[in-house]
């Protein structure tokens, strides 16, 4: 029974997935004699915890019933206050927690504090899914830089794009939908100045059936030449375009691309932007995940950089061919298979004819 409500808590917090940075998903179910009596998830920063919903939600039934979260109350200040204090005065007897917060100014202090108080506390129920679900905040929170992921849409035979340049639509309709969803789903989105020329992009968020949140888009540009009247300066959009540029780019581009509404950020000295660089200032404005969407230099320069968490791997039955047709990933790439970047915890699913695989990034050296 304890699984059953951690399920039900864990697909109330996936409601909220996209809209609760830089905060986690949280999902609350209060049971008292086998019955459902409140329920509620974080709908976004700064709104109440899911706990204090699914209390609110019980009222005086909350007294000697079981709590279902899936990460530890919090016990600390923030912008609302301390959920394992409600917890303690709603009355509740015990309370099930999917994970520990990893956060420092937490970390075991709301289960110590509920413990302390005398709640029953289990720990454990459901941790894996717990933290699938918000490893973006995981990695977050702990490290202070975003949780990126490479996103290669590709033809069967390893191809981007044809020797052309043409590469709208290599996968299927239900891919590109998937592809929409990811960027409602994260923060910010990244591409390099090649795909802006080539492609004049909107990067944003087009979903058919609800209205998708466009995410920041940054623009990895070091000369600074994006042009001024590209779509992602000229269109309609609630989210901020940052150009990443390097100190070597033309004081005078950098103000014209700042006077057409476009952040610039100057990361660093060098003919390249570094992306270690960039990654630390935009886990300083609280970009807690990154999707990048780049072409072959950028994805190259991203896995050299090992700052690529996960890859969302797109493969179309489709056979482009032609010794000039460029592959998903450029740079000098690795001399020596046993550094080979690989894949764990590989998933493989299919989305109309299309493949797409997905995994997390495991460096090895070199």
């Amino acid at each position: 029974m304890d699984r059953h409500y951690m399920k039900m808590a864990l697909e109330l917090a996936a409601r909220a997935r996209g809209r609760t940075s830089p905060n986690p998903m949280v999902g609350a179910v209060v049971v008292k004699a086998g019955h459902v009596v409140g329920q509620g998830y974080h709908r976004r920063a700064g709104t109440p915890h899911a706990e204090m919903l699914a209390l609110a939600e019980a009222g005086r039934d909350a007294a000697g019933a079981t709590l279902y979260v899936t990460l530890e109350p919090c016990c600390h200040h923030g912008r609302t206050g301390p959920c394992s204090e409600a917890v303690i005065a709603a009355g509740v007897a015990k309370v099930v927690i999917a994970m520990a917060d990893p956060n420092p100014l937490v970390a075991g202090g709301g289960i110590r504090r509920l413990r302390d108080a005398g709640l029953e506390v289990i720990q454990g129920v459901m941790e894996e899914e717990a933290w699938e679900l918000n490893e973006v905040f995981i990695k977050y929170i702990t490290t202070r830089q975003p949780f990126t992921v490479a996103k290669v849409a590709m033809s069967l035979d390893g191809k981007i794009a044809t020797r052309t340049g043409q590469s709208k639509w290599i996968t299927g309709p239900e891919a590109r939908a998937c592809g929409h969803q990811l960027r409602d789903w994260y923060d910010a989105i990244m591409v390099g100045i090649g795909t802006v020329l080539a492609d004049d992009p909107f990067l944003t968020t087009r979903l058919s059936a609800e209205k998708g949140r466009d995410p920041v888009r940054v623009i990895l540009d070091s000369q600074a030449r994006t042009p001024l009247n590209a779509t992602i300066l000229t269109q309609r959009s609630e989210a901020p375009t940052l150009i990443a540029t390097t100190a070597s780019a033309p004081l005078k581009r950098l103000e014209a691309l700042r006077q057409v509404g476009a952040e610039v950020l100057v990361v660093n000295e060098g003919a390249r932007v570094n992306l270690n660089e960039l990654i630390k200032m935009l886990g300083q404005r609280e970009v807690t995940s990154i999707l990048i969407e780049g072409g072959a230099e950028v994805h190259g320069s991203a896995l050299t950089a090992k700052i690529v968490d996960k890859v969302v791997w797109f493969i179309a039955p489709k056979i482009i061919g032609g010794r000039d047709a460029p592959g998903p990933v450029g740079g000098m790439g690795v001399g020596d298979l046993s550094v080979a970047a690989e894949l764990e915890r590989v998933i493989v699913n299919t989305l109309g004819s299309d493949l797409c695989v997905e995994g997390y990034i495991r460096y090895r050296g070199g």
